[in-house]
């Protein structure tokens, strides 16, 4: 029997890219929260996630919101960026990096990527910034975080701010300093399939007192503080309900073992492919210490033609995948941009399952399988 069949027919488990590791400790949350009485965006669930969330961070503050994309609108929004002025973010992102700058009336200016970290280049920020520039908004990649040192030097040089999309790093580091206190504000998802989830929800975080509060007041509908139902401005309603945030304070009391266990598959990815020709997995740099938010995969001499034909054959076999992003620019409503190395790796990434219930034998078998896949294509 052929080594494509006999595998699969020995082992009939699905393997997805990602699944939520929910306890009875988010459970017991849960159950609390609902008993209280408190389920929408009061209670004491939620300003125990904010404050724990940003002690988690080396933050000073946390500001809960509905989801890791309207938290970054509300950040631009209360860093003055509107109408006129120009976002500088990565090319290769999630979509929602991009049009939360159109969400503030702002345009995004989208630059090209470092090759090994797959964050955005500083060099190639410093040829982008222009007199209409007002932020650099950086992202944490696939768990790896950018070189904020020398992002924040060039926006101190030219009197910009910085904002973290953090969307997908909780807990990665830079030269030992945790992604989200690093700017003049961190945002982060949490989203079922991230390091940390509450299902759907957000977090703003900072050490900007000023900014904090003007985070608070554009959360909830810019009501004013001393005359209830007033409103001098225009407000949103992006809070995060208690329910949510129960389940998020169980998740930071899990975190460290998440964390731990995303690297610890990693790890397994590593030995596993380390004979595999044409194959490359996550870099990460000296300076950094990678959250493993997702396993990539690179297929050197490939194309995005075989990159799709290598994920059809591990779908064959039970095993899920991910293309990378593609460039945002090359969305119908943008102009394109000439980001060369994020039109390369767009084309011949994948994410692999990483989920922290994967077993060792787990990660064997999708390695096996990869190189099945790999030699086919």
């Amino acid at each position: 029997m052929p080594p494509e069949t006999s595998t699969k027919m020995m082992n009939d488990k699905f393997y997805p890219i990602a699944q939520p590791s929910i306890t009875e400790k988010e459970h017991a949350n849960v159950e609390s929260a609902l008993k209280s009485g408190w389920i929408s965006s009061l209670g004491s669930y939620v300003n125990d996630f904010e404050k724990r969330f940003a002690e988690f961070c080396g933050a000073a503050h946390g500001i809960a919101v509905s989801n890791g994309t309207v938290g970054l609108h509300l950040a631009l929004r209360s860093l003055g960026v509107g109408k006129g002025d120009d976002v500088i973010v990565p090319d290769l992102s999630f979509i929602a990096t991009a049009n939360a700058v159109l969400m503030a009336g702002a345009t995004p200016v989208f630059c090209d990527i470092d090759r090994e970290t797959l964050c955005i280049d500083p060099a190639q920020i410093a040829v982008k910034i222009t007199p209409r520039t007002k932020a650099i908004m950086p992202v944490h990649i696939y768990g790896h975080p950018a070189d904020m040192d020398a992002i924040n030097a060039l926006a101190r040089d030219k009197d910009l701010k910085v904002i973290e999309d953090a969307a997908e790093a909780h807990g990665a580091e830079m030269r030992g300093r945790r992604v989200g206190a690093l700017g003049d504000c961190g945002v982060f998802s949490f989203y079922a399939n991230k390091n940390l989830t509450t299902g759907e929800g957000g977090m703003i975080t900072t050490n900007d007192a000023r900014l904090a509060e003007r985070l608070r007041l554009l959360r909830d509908h810019a009501m004013s503080k001393t005359r209830r139902y007033w409103h001098e401005e225009v407000g949103y309603n992006y809070r995060l309900t208690n329910i949510q945030a129960a389940i998020g304070c169980a998740q930071l009391d899990r975190a460290e073992f998440l964390l731990d266990r995303k690297k610890e598959i990693f790890a397994w990815y590593q030995e596993g492919l380390a004979s595999t020709p044409n194959v490359v997995v996550n870099r990460t740099a000296p300076w950094a210490k990678n959250a493993y938010w997702l396993v990539c995969l690179e297929l050197r001499d490939g194309d995005e033609m075989r990159r799709d034909r290598f994920m059809q054959a591990l779908r064959s076999r039970g095993i899920d995948s991910r293309p990378y992003f593609y460039p945002m620019s090359d969305m119908p409503y943008f102009q394109g941009a000439n980001t060369p190395v994020a039109h390369e790796v767009a084309k011949i990434g994948v994410n692999l399952p990483t989920y922290v219930d994967l077993r060792r034998d787990d990660v064997d078998y999708i390695c096996s399988e990869i190189g099945v896949a790999v030699a086919q294509v």
